[in-house]
């Protein structure tokens, strides 16, 4: 009896969830989740709307139906019984579907999700986590049960498509090399394309900025402090006067220009052990909160020696500068957030970046040349300022098109 009631309280707190859900704009950045997969994982950073496309998806697919039932690791009221208990007691009163928010806050979460698989192989379950989630080095290995996909935060086109109610494609890397004159006269002829282009970078990248502007860069300021404060927790060892230094160190980073760190010399302007420091740009990286770019060749962990290291997001530092940033930095930072999220990119010995292996790309203003790759194949300089472009000279915006 107690677990039927402690039940009827679940199916209500889900359908206030449902009712409270605003659906302003619908994204389809996971656009390819087969949602016949018994066993469905979906990070991402705090901010970029999981919980909203869960909801979403909920809405349009179930509606008021109790087969669906969406739980957040966050609700206190979470407790009285196990996951494994509420997942049992969802499947035996019908469900079909569970939508679990927040697995990472959930004590061994990996064995919980393994029993519920492994035991109710009849019910599908997603589940949403940091972008710090490690499913293949979980406790219970899920890698090979879970279908994994990571939510980004909004790219340029959709930012464009929510402020004008546009509904403009998105293009692969190679589309935008060879096609991008075309490609950016079609998107550039009827709007203003610079000006969306400038506020993107400053509040476009988090859906929440449609709570308010005014009120954008200290909302964000507490992600970053949720995320250190709270997040870090789950995945290091992280006291409360090493939290400090981080963020004195993700403000460093913030007002300097790109440059190769010297990890050494950086652990001790923070006063932090060399390894200790390692480790958590890694886990930064990981929260996305960092971009850490590596030399070809090199596997990312918490041991490599980053070529240099980027704040995540262009928004990230105007919160974390307070101010305008170098505008350098701000270039090569949107470039390097972009590509990674749908590429490889390393550091290149010519150019700043190297892409799938393959392609150079030197960033920089309007007025930049090709002296320094003038002698290299599949050399390209992407120019900030610039609204079209011309043979291998393309506008940095159109880069943020390919999602």
């Amino acid at each position: 009896i107690i677990k039927y009631q402690y039940m009827e309280n679940l199916y209500k707190l889900h359908q206030v969830f449902l009712n409270a859900t605003k659906s302003i704009f619908t994204r389809h950045v996971l656009d390819d989740v087969d949602w016949e997969d018994r066993l469905i994982a979906i990070k991402g950073a705090r901010g970029v709307g999981k919980t909203t496309f869960l909801a979403q998806h909920i809405v349009a697919n179930f509606k008021t139906s109790n087969q669906a039932l969406y739980i957040s690791m966050d609700n206190l009221a979470i407790k009285a019984i196990s996951l494994y208990e509420i997942a049992e007691q969802h499947y035996n009163l019908g469900g079909t579907h569970l939508f679990i928010d927040e697995i990472h806050k959930y004590p061994d979460w990996s064995f919980a999700v393994k029993n519920i698989y492994d035991l109710l192989p009849n019910l599908k379950v997603v589940f949403t986590g940091s972008s710090m989630l490690a499913i293949h080095k979980s406790q219970a290995d899920l890698s090979r049960r879970a279908v994994s996909y990571h939510m980004f935060g909004l790219s340029l086109r959709e930012f464009i498509n929510i402020e004008l109610g546009t509904s403009f494609q998105k293009y692969s890397l190679d589309e935008i090399l060879i096609n991008h004159i075309d490609i950016a006269h079609t998107i550039a002829q009827d709007i203003k394309i610079l000006k969306y282009f400038k506020e993107y970078l400053e509040y476009g990248y988090y859906p929440f900025y449609l709570e308010g502007k005014k009120r954008y860069n200290h909302r964000l300021e507490q992600v970053v402090n949720t995320i250190l404060d709270v997040d870090l927790a789950y995945s290091a060892e992280s006291g409360v006067q090493n939290i400090f230094k981080l963020k004195k160190f993700l403000n460093s980073l913030a007002c300097s220009v790109p440059f190769e760190p010297n990890i050494s010399k950086l652990a001790g302007s923070f006063e932090l052990p060399r390894n200790t420091l390692n480790q958590y740009i890694y886990f930064l990286d990981e929260a996305c909160l960092l971009n850490i770019l590596l030399a070809n060749g090199k596997y990312y962990s918490s041991i490599s020696k980053p070529e240099k290291i980027y704040i995540n997001n262009p928004n990230l530092l105007y919160t974390l500068t307070g101010q305008t940033p170098n505008i350098g930095t701000i270039r090569e930072t949107f470039f390097m957030n972009q590509v990674r999220n749908t590429n490889t990119i390393n550091h290149a010995i010519k150019g700043d970046f190297l892409v799938n292996e393959k392609y150079i790309f030197e960033i920089g203003g309007k007025d930049k040349t090709h002296k320094q790759i003038a002698d290299l194949p599949n050399s390209y300089i992407v120019c900030d300022e610039l609204q079209t472009g011309v043979k291998n000279k393309i506008p940095l915006w159109l880069f943020r098109f390919m999602y």
